[in-house]
């Protein structure tokens, strides 16, 4: 039966070992992802299945990790590094915006470099410090990097496999409160495109657009806004960098509002280059601003109060009534 009940955890596992199968050259990296699977489980028995040298536990050096997966990809290899937690990232930095994001177009496209980085992302988890961050603008904002964020199991399914299979590096983003969270994935299907967006809602009032943990938080939204008469149409995003906007323009010229939610802060996020390319080509479509609800301007706070720092229902439906309201 290719139809499973999976959580997006187990649908990322799987995806894993799919393109593990399928090609010998892809090489699994990452802290305690072999013996333990991982601090969320994702490479849960892979190890055990792919031996030690496709599926490697490293050092805790995430500078070490992305340096060596550059060596590996000039080889011909295909490495998939697991960064613990968003935050952790940032010891990588260097590597991942200097020589990951570069490598090709340094080299006029004589040196592939398959990289996926994968980075479960967001708060939520009652995590301490430098364990719920939102570090996608950073990443979108390099040229040479693909961003693609997941926010269900058919995606995580078949996304890991899509994003191993691309020639170019691409930062996987994985919504880490949503890992439990299920849903029907038939493993034969044939997959869309990994870079584009879907409507996951129609409406007709309003487009709220979002990615990765906020899509579920936009459609939960969208439920409470019909019980008072209004429509939302609700898109998920899917990736970030490159941004597919051509579905977002169609709903917009029909809703004539649209609200962007993202856990990451307000400033410079993702938000304000969507509310830029939004209000530049549909601006006589619009009958209100574009608005924007995401995390405030602040480090992520101790998890005591990160309820009251990550946007949720109330305030997406105080932006839609802000919007409703022009």
């Amino acid at each position: 039966m290719s139809t499973q009940t999976l959580t997006i955890g187990k649908a990322l596992n799987l995806g894993l070992r799919r393109a593990m199968e399928d090609d010998a050259k892809v090489v699994l990296m990452g802290e305690d992802i072999g013996r333990l699977g991982g601090v969320f489980r994702i490479t849960d028995g892979l190890q055990k299945d792919f031996g030690e040298d496709r599926v490697v536990d490293t050092p805790l050096a995430e500078a070490g990790i992305l340096g060596t997966a550059v060596g590996l990809a000039m080889r011909g290899y295909r490495p998939v590094c697991e960064i613990q937690f968003d935050g952790f990232v940032f010891p990588a930095f260097n590597q991942i915006v200097t020589q990951v994001a570069k490598i090709h177009a340094r080299s006029k496209g004589k040196v592939a470099m398959p990289v996926v980085i994968r980075i479960p992302m967001g708060g939520g988890i009652g995590a301490v410090e430098h364990h719920s961050e939102s570090p996608e603008a950073y990443f979108a904002h390099t040229a040479g990097l693909k961003v693609v964020a997941v926010s269900n199991p058919v995606d995580a399914y078949w996304g890991i496999q899509q994003a191993i299979a691309h020639p170019d590096p691409i930062v996987f983003l994985e919504p880490k409160r949503r890992y439990w969270e299920k849903a029907e994935v038939d493993t034969d299907a044939t997959p869309g495109p990994l870079f584009r967006s879907r409507v996951v809602r129609g409406g007709d009032d309003v487009t709220v657009l979002a990615y990765g943990p906020m899509v579920k938080t936009a459609l939960q939204a969208a439920e409470a806004a019909a019980e008072e008469g209004r429509s939302l149409e609700v898109i998920d995003l899917r990736t970030v960098s490159p941004l597919d906007l051509e579905p977002v323009y169609d709903s917009v010229r029909r809703t004539g509002r649209c609200v962007v939610v993202h856990e990451a802060p307000v400033t410079l996020g993702l938000g304000a280059e969507i509310a830029a390319r939004v209000t530049e080509t549909c601006f006589h479509s619009l009958e209100a601003p574009v608005l924007r609800v995401g995390g405030y301007d602040t480090p992520y706070p101790p998890s005591k109060l990160e309820e009251e720092y990550l946007p949720d229902l109330d305030r997406v439906l105080d932006a839609v009534d802000r919007a409703m309201e022009f």
